[in-house]
């Protein structure tokens, strides 16, 4: 193996998660992530943080919906809104968008400010996708579409995890 591939294998993983606001989804994400790396024993590998395409809900928590699902589950959310950065764009090895929109303003943003970003959709490491890859939005739903979401994202984080397991030999 060739130094500088040595040097990529052993370097924290950086994985950024993005919806429209950063209060459902990409939160829900995050701390799903934290908990299947921290049940690894994998917490030093990585960098994870989410954001939102828009700036919407800057500085606020969670919405309390996704906070309650994720609870029932034994996972804690702490994230603070924000938006996607330029910065963010440059820094994160994997940037996973929740749905068509998000992933196409997150090309646009990308394209408009010259940012070669890896950006894909989340939902392409869901095994139940059949197609599908959105992660519907549960914001003006009931709490049914947060436990779907909850399962959704259980499901592509755990794909992405044995991805990224995969490509680091892990």
């Amino acid at each position: 193996m060739r130094e500088e591939e040595l040097e990529r294998d052993t370097s924290p993983v950086s994985v950024l998660f993005v919806c429209l606001g950063n209060i459902c989804r990409s939160p829900l994400a995050e701390g799903v992530f934290r908990g299947l790396i921290r049940d690894a024993g994998l917490e030093d590998r990585f960098e994870i943080d989410s954001a939102g395409t828009s700036g919407y809900h800057d500085g606020g928590s969670a919405d309390p919906r996704t906070i309650e699902v994720a609870r029932r589950r034994g996972i804690t959310l702490d994230s603070v809104s924000r938006r996607v950065t330029v910065s963010d764009l440059k820094r994160f090895d994997r940037i996973l968008a929740m749905d068509n929109d998000n992933i196409a303003e997150l090309k646009r943003f990308a394209a408009q400010v010259g940012v070669d970003a890896p950006i894909r959709m989340l939902r392409e490491f869901d095994v139940e996708a059949a197609g599908d890859l959105e992660v519907p939005d549960p914001y003006y739903g009931g709490g049914r579409g947060f436990e779907r979401v909850q399962e959704i994202v259980e499901r592509s984080c755990g794909g992405l995890l044995d991805e990224i397991r995969r490509e680091r030999g892990w």
